[in-house]
C-alpha cells in the first residue's frame, strides 16, 4: 500500500510531488550545511559587515517564493490527475457508501444490471474509473494508496474521485479518517481485471444489496 509504488496515473503524479519535495528538501539541507561549515571556518575582518540585504531578500523572499511556487505547480497537477473527467462518458462508474466499519459497493455499469459487493471493487484495468463516495454515518476517508489520493466520504454528500489501475491486479485500500472503535479494520480491495475477465467477475456478485 505504498504511495511510492504507484500503479496508476494519479498515483504516479502524487509520487512525483513527493520526490520533488524529498530531493528539494535534501538539496536545501546540503546547502545550509555548506553555509554553516563556511561560517564556522571563516574569520571575517573586524570591519567587515555581512550582506544583510542579500540574506533578507534572497533567503527570506526569493528562495522560499521559488520553492513554494514550484510546489504549487506540482500540487495542482496532482489534484487535476485525480479529478473526474468532465462529462464522464468514457469512464467506468462505481458507487461506494461507507459504514462503520465496512464499505458498501455498487457497480451500476455491470452487464445485466447493477451488482453489489462488500469491501471489494471490481474495475477494468487501463480504463479511467469514477468512484462516487458517500457515507451512512460519520465521515470516513476513501484511499487506495497505489492508485490515487484520498477523498472524504461525508454523510449527505457525494464526492467523486478518478482512479485508474494500469495493470490487472489487487490493490488494497483503507479508511484514512478515524471513524470509531474498529477504524483500523475497515479495509477494502480494488481488483482490476482485463476487459475479457471483468464481466465474469461482475456476474459472480450479488444482484441485490448486501450487508455484512
Amino acid at each position: 500500500m505504498s504511495t511510492l509504488d504507484p500503479a496508476g496515473p494519479a498515483a504516479h503524479t502524487i509520487a512525483q510531488v513527493w520526490n520533488v519535495m524529498a530531493w528539494g528538501a535534501l538539496a536545501i539541507l546540503i546547502f545550509m550545511l555548506i553555509l554553516a561549515t563556511l561560517a564556522c571556518c571563516r574569520r571575517p575582518a573586524a570591519q567587515e559587515r555581512p550582506p544583510l540585504r542579500l540574506f533578507l531578500i534572497g533567503g527570506g523572499l526569493v528562495v522560499p517564493g521559488v520553492v513554494l511556487i514550484a510546489l504549487l505547480v506540482f500540487g495542482l497537477r496532482a489534484g487535476d490527475a485525480r479529478s473526474p473527467i468532465p462529462g464522464g462518458e468514457d469512464v467506468y462508474r462505481v458507487q461506494v457508501r461507507a459504514h462503520q466499519w465496512w464499505w458498501e459497493v455498487a457497480h451500476p455499469d455491470a452487464p445485466g444490471g447493477p451488482r453489489y459487493a462488500i469491501n471489494q471493487i471490481h474495475v477494468p484495468a487501463g480504463v479511467p474509473v469514477h468512484i462516487s463516495v458517500t457515507a451512512a454515518d460519520v465521515i470516513h476517508g476513501f484511499w487506495i494508496p497505489r492508485l490515487s489520493g484520498k477523498i472524504d466520504a461525508i454523510p449527505g454528500r457525494t464526492n467523486t474521485i478518478k482512479v485508474q489501475a494500469d495493470e490487472p491486479g489487487v490493490y488494497d485500500g483503507v479508511c484514512a479518517e478515524f471513524c470509531g472503535l474498529h477504524h483500523t479494520s475497515m479495509g477494502m480491495q480494488l481488483i482490476a481485471h482485463s476487459p475479457t475477465e471483468l464481466p465474469d467477475a461482475l456476474r459472480g456478485l450479488s444482484d441485490t444489496q448486501v450487508r455484512p
